[in-house]
């Protein structure tokens, strides 16, 4: 038995989270009956499942390198025919999608599959996956700004930080830096950046993880190596072992000694009698 939202996933309908929500909108069907519960499990070799009255087949997961060029955009579907990333992949037979974004100013790697399970624990920011970015930004940011990166900038929808951030080399009127990511926010670096009062100029994603750009050409893509897939792999299971071992504590410890969340989620310090 497997999750449907699993199952669709593995199948390259979407990400986990995309799938969660086809089957929240009464688009995923099993065996001809819409379904809602996005917990539930089914017998793939004996259910008939179909998104949109299209029947889901499983597909062999494929994994690929594209150097997305500024213009295009990362989602499949595009009412107003903008071109995309995966008009980069005319070749590929299966239905791939882009691990997270970039937006249609930006260029450099994205990772592209049909694997929704490894692109959901890539993405999200539990599993700790850095992302790498070179960023050409205006001005010259001081030694406080790359710090007030570091220690974390308030946006609309919280407090975001940088990993780490490295000046790299002048260009004029502007800088080059390095930054590095553990979060996927739409447009991140450039409302952090906009914060501090540095406009970027441009924006390049040079590496996920331990897979990177390198000379790839603009336009161009590559499969992902079984040594670059492995790492990923690696990665992401430490970061569920580190997870397991958090929440196994948590639950070891005795009830009275465990920190009260407030209203944010956050444990409140406990007070000494």
């Amino acid at each position: 038995m497997e999750r449907l939202n699993k199952y669709l996933a593995h199948a390259g309908i979407g990400s986990r989270r995309h799938c969660d929500a086809l089957i929240a909108a009464g688009r995923v069907k099993v065996d001809g009956v819409k379904v809602s519960d996005m917990g539930l499990k089914i017998d793939p070799g004996a259910r008939k499942v179909s998104v949109d009255d299209h029947p889901v087949k499983s597909e062999k997961p494929v994994y690929w390198v594209v150097n997305k060029p500024v213009g295009y955009l990362s989602t499949n579907d595009d009412p107003a025919g903008r071109p995309r990333a995966v008009d980069l992949l005319p070749h590929v037979e299966q239905r791939v999608y882009t691990v997270g974004r970039l937006d249609e100013a930006s260029e450099g790697l994205l990772l592209m599959t049909n694997d929704g399970e490894l692109a959901f624990q890539l993405m999200h920011p539990r599993y700790g996956v850095p992302k790498t970015y070179l960023v050409l930004v205006a001005g010259k940011p001081t030694a406080d700004d790359l710090q007030k990166l570091l220690d974390g900038v308030w946006l609309s929808d919280g407090k975001v930080r940088a990993k780490s951030v490295r000046r790299m080399k002048p260009q004029g009127n502007s800088t080059w830096l390095r930054v590095e990511l553990t979060e996927g926010k739409n447009r991140e670096i450039r409302r952090m950046l906009a914060q501090l009062g540095h406009k970027v100029m441009k924006l390049r994603r040079v590496a996920i993880g331990t897979v990177k750009l390198d000379r790839l050409p603009k336009g161009k893509a590559r499969r992902l190596s079984e040594t670059e897939l492995t790492a990923l792999r690696a990665w992401v299971a430490t970061a569920q072992e580190k997870i397991s071992k958090a929440r196994q504590r948590a639950a070891d410890q005795p009830a009275r000694n465990r920190p009260v969340a407030n209203d944010h989620g956050n444990p409140r310090p406990t007070q000494k009698r």
